[in-house]
């Protein structure tokens, strides 16, 4: 089940096999009961007992953090230090604008208080704590009403005793208040980013506790007996209890899934490497998976003040896969752009009201109203004929645009369409250049609802070659969560230039880290867990550091063996290595999973009749319309052959071929195309 801006997706599957797949609008008032809906629905006809596993992704905690509908929240920390929030990072991210906005706290000032204690960096105490400071403390929080406790304490992630203490003392005197610990939450280096993260954890984790009992009672009304999991943002998955303890670890999880679903759905062809390209209604998204593993970043940022500008949101420390926003979802609205352009986003009709098309009252053009005029969408087989589309409603909102624009609806629907695929290309393009990657040695995997509509101009841009079109794309990240393991990730914190480090202190850290997991895999059912060590290094004297894999196993003059893996990410990200410059490692790392599920994606499908539905005027940059053949995706047989132009239509998303364009059915059901 996967909770999305505007369209709520659930995939059902029994003995791998998918066997149902629901898209409803999403609920926005109570997004629960879209989920509920969508479940009643699939299993109308079955025994709601025989259900073995739920898992869910949602954006729940995403959305709180963004409308600032969490908790009232409460900070303690070292005295001297409860400014922190404000004080952020010394970097600008626009260094000429006079007057810029950073994001608001999410604990004001008179709700932070600061206790007398000081831990070094090294963990040694060098002021105990202070017991009367705490109880006063504690008396603020209590005055203050405060329902949800962050405490982040200086250097708490090499010695978390007063924190631990801090928290004693709340439950002794203040046991209604929920308490978020930096050393559990988020135990590495970086005072800022470590206490950020521990706030907005804080500040949404009675929001999720809520969600979640409320969610398993009605499970529960259904007959619905199987536990439920929860999608983390590393592609992992969760029981309840963790997802309570941890929100801030779901932020990403509808996004991760279906980066999992698209890497799932892409290597099944062993295609490699794959940009995952997934835009829905609301949003767009992007990311690079090699050898079937998606890359992982240690931290992102959420609710920015501005939506693509890195810097201006507030900084989370915990993993995720890596992904980036890189546009509008077919929701997006269209209007004219400060120089008198069309400009798209970064708002959304979200599903209530909706593209005008959808006739539930929007009144605004959207991406969706544009792909419509286009030709792409069908108005008679959206959602595979649940929905009708109002097509002369969108025609006439994209002409009252065009009037401001000097276009007819037909020109503004185009210039939209391009200026989505332009600015998508672009942020994709970037992120892979970031990374040392180049974008046009990768296949693109198109998922969602709107993506294969798309995949074609964004790939075109992109100077990719070639396109993936998984069956059952537009539920690509419920599918996705069918896929994903049992795991957990776990981190600490101890600074050292490499040649440097205590080993011994570090075979503990792992250690520990690997028997937490361990034991949370085997409450889960899970025997032996796959493992994956890695570690944040950097030279010294650099503000950013390099996640670098390490196996398994710490090995034999580990020293050695780290250095060499470092210097090689090193070199294949920036070609060169700084001279007489020593490494340091900062962060440690454990990954534990369990084995990954293996579905069967091949859809049900075969030419049981002649899969051609008809023609129709497409539109295409470059050319303009072009009469495109439309198919059905359900009647492709394994081997079918398309030559674009061309539409392939099922019931959650459409297919655009262009005209250059060579698309064959494989046998796991996947429509690859030549771009040409």
């Amino acid at each position: 089940m996967d909770i999305g801006g505007t369209f709520t997706d659930l995939v059902l599957t029994d003995d791998g096999r998918v066997v149902g797949t629901a898209k409803l609008l999403t609920s926005s008032d109570d997004p629960a009961r879209s989920v509920i809906e969508g479940i009643a629905q699939l299993l109308s006809n079955l025994d709601p007992t025989s259900v073995a596993d739920i898992v869910h992704g949602t954006t729940l905690v995403s959305n709180a953090l963004i409308e600032r509908k969490g908790a009232v929240t409460g900070l303690i920390t070292t005295e001297g230090f409860r400014d922190v929030l404000e004080s952020g990072r010394e970097q600008r991210y626009d260094l000429y604008d006079l007057f810029l906005e950073m994001p608001t706290p999410l604990v004001p000032r008179r709700r932070r208080w600061g206790v007398r204690e000081r831990v070094l960096a090294s963990g040694s105490v060098d002021q105990p704590l202070d017991l009367d400071s705490l109880l006063s403390a504690l008396d603020a929080v209590d005055e203050a009403g405060i329902e949800s406790l962050a405490v982040c304490l200086l250097h708490g992630y090499r010695n978390p005793e007063h924190e631990q203490v801090v928290r004693h003392g709340v439950v002794e005197r203040l046991p209604q208040i929920s308490v978020t610990l930096s050393s559990e939450v988020s135990p590495e280096i970086g005072e800022y980013h470590r206490v950020s993260t521990t706030v907005a954890n804080a500040f949404v984790l009675p929001v999720v506790s809520r969600y979640l009992s409320s969610l398993e009672s009605s499970l529960q009304v259904l007959g619905v007996e199987g536990p439920l999991r929860i999608m983390l943002s590393t592609g992992g998955l969760a029981a309840t209890d963790t997802a309570r303890r941890f929100p801030v670890r779901l932020l990403e999880s509808g996004p991760a899934a279906g980066v999992l679903g698209a890497a799932y759905l892409g290597q099944a062809d062993e295609v490699t490497p794959v940009m995952a390209f997934d835009m829905g209604g609301t949003t767009a998204k992007a990311a690079l998976v090699e050898s079937g593993s998606p890359l992982i970043a240690n931290a992102f940022e959420v609710a920015r003040v501005y939506r693509f500008t890195r810097g201006s949101g507030l900084p989370i420390r915990v993993p995720v896969i890596d992904m980036i926003e890189i546009g509008a979802g077919g929701g997006s609205i269209a209007r004219v752009g400060p120089f008198g352009l069309p400009k798209v986003g970064p708002d959304s009709s979200g599903s209530d009201p909706g593209p005008v098309c959808y006739g539930l009252g929007g009144s605004d053009p959207t991406v969706t109203d544009a792909d419509l005029v286009l030709g792409y969408l069908n108005p008679d087989y959206f959602l595979g004929g649940e929905m009708q589309l109002d097509l002369e409603s969108a025609r006439d909102a994209l002409g009252s645009l065009g009037a401001k624009l000097g276009f007819s609806a037909e020109e503004t629907a185009g210039a939209i369409h391009r200026v989505v695929n332009e600015n998508m290309a672009s942020a994709a393009r970037m992120h892979a250049i970031e990374r040392g990657r180049d974008i046009r040695q990768y296949t693109l995997v198109a998922t969602g609802g709107a993506g294969p509509v798309h995949a074609w101009g964004v790939a075109k841009a992109l100077g990719i070659e070639r396109i993936v079109f998984p069956p059952r794309a537009g539920v690509a990240s419920a599918f996705g969560m069918l896929t994903a393991p049992i795991s957990f990730e776990f981190a600490r914190s101890i600074p050292s230039i490499l040649r440097e480090s205590d080993w011994a202190e570090v075979a503990e850290a792992v250690s520990s880290m690997l028997t937490e997991g361990s034991q949370l895999l085997d409450e889960s059912g899970i025997g032996e867990p796959e493992i994956l060590i890695s570690a944040d290094i950097r030279f010294q004297g650099q503000g950013e550091s390099l996640r670098v894999d390490l196996g398994s196993r710490l090995r034999d003059e580990p020293a050695e063996y780290v250095a060499r893996r470092f210097a090689n990410e090193y070199r294949n990200l920036y070609g060169s290595m700084p001279s007489n410059v020593e490494p340091e490692v900062l962060t440690w790392r454990v990954r534990v999973s369990g084995p990954r599920p293996r579905p069967d994606i091949a859809p049900d499908m075969g030419s049981r009749e002649p899969p051609t539905k008809g023609r129709r005027r497409v539109w295409f940059a470059g050319s303009g319309y072009e009469d495109a053949e439309v198919c059905d995706r359900y009647q492709l047989a394994t081997g079918s052959r398309l030559t674009g132009p061309a539409v392939v239509e099922e019931s959650e998303s459409t297919i655009v071929i262009g005209p250059s364009g060579v698309g064959v059915v494989t046998e796991n059901g996947n429509l690859e195309v030549d771009v040409g």
